[in-house]
């Protein structure tokens, strides 16, 4: 006699979810023919499938003494834990589709305060969480040219700078929001006793504060840019690390700052801002990402600052 076990290591058979898909819906329709419907399957093929898996199991799943399906104690057994893989193997699939699709996941975005200052960041984060509730939102203030280098380097997944900015190759850009430029100036200089409105070029001899950065980096940049514009080199001192610090320098007397617009909800003491209407030069609000980017979540977060900012 042929021993089952050395027929079935020669033939090799392979045990798959199919298996106890068409076991499952034997037991639960009790018969064949409504299995096979069901299954979309012919009945003899049905067949073949529950005898393959009990050849490849080793014991009979079917009391074939009856006439009804009729399941042995080994037959019970499999249903029970067949109907746990089942539901296992849905919750993988599903999870598998939701992070397929971006509706999971984790999404690192780095930000620069003045950024927040313009409600960008959050109208982006608000309305993107309405689409992707299951989506985790790590979110750091930080120096803008420290954001660049993390997205290199993996370690973060967008950010929200001020142009201008050097961007490291693999890296794309746009911009999502151009915004006018204002001067801060201390509360009782002459420029804002005298006019609501200011022309840079009467200022040519006043210290202009910026952000510790290069001079063709952020408000550094855009400084010098609106200067230039109106046909001066500033003198600047960029001791400050944020606008906090700038809007205090300037309440004491020690300069003025060139801002963006959205700055005037910093109301600090002492501090006046004068719309600048003769300047071109703005203030722009850039967002910065991989060009190639493997997150769903990621990339989904991408298509929508291009959408909805």
């Amino acid at each position: 006699m042929t021993n089952p076990n050395s027929r079935r290591s020669s033939r090799n058979p392979t045990f798959e979810l199919r298996h106890l898909k068409y076991f499952v819906a034997l037991v639960e329709e009790r018969n064949f023919e409504r299995a096979a419907a069901r299954l979309g399957i012919a009945q003899p093929g049905l067949s073949q499938q529950i005898m393959a898996l009990e050849e490849i199991l080793g014991t009979s799943l079917l009391d074939r003494t009856r006439r009804s399906v009729h399941l042995t104690q080994s037959g019970q057994v499999l249903y029970d834990e067949a109907m746990k893989i089942l539901a296992q193997a849905d919750v993988a699939m599903a999870a598998v589709n939701r992070i397929s699709r971006g509706e999971t996941g984790r999404v690192s975005i780095g930000y620069v305060a003045s950024a927040a200052y313009s409600g960008a960041v959050v109208q982006s984060i608000k309305a993107y969480k309405r689409d992707h509730p299951g989506v985790e939102i790590d979110l750091t203030e930080m120096e803008l040219r420290k954001q660049l280098a993390r997205i290199v380097e993996g370690l973060l997944d967008f950010a929200f700078i001020r142009g201008p900015a050097p961007i490291p190759d693999g890296l794309a850009t746009h911009i999502i929001r151009r915004e006018p430029i204002m001067l801060m100036a201390p509360d009782g200089h002459p420029l804002t006793l005298e006019r609501s409105t200011a022309n840079l070029a009467a200022l040519a001899g006043e210290m202009f504060l910026t952000p510790q950065q290069p001079r063709d980096v952020g408000f550094h940049g855009t400084t010098y840019a609106a200067c230039k514009e109106a046909g001066f080199e500033p003198n600047i001192d960029s001791t400050s690390w944020d606008f906090t610090g700038i809007g205090s320098m300037v309440a004491i007397g020690a300069g003025v700052a060139v801002v963006p617009k959205s700055l005037e909800c910093v109301r600090l003491p002492g501090i006046r801002y004068v719309p600048l209407p003769h300047t071109n030069v703005t203030s722009d609000l850039v967002v910065a990402y991989r060009k190639t980017e493997a997150s769903p979540a990621v990339r989904a977060f991408i298509a929508h600052s291009k959408r909805n900012l």
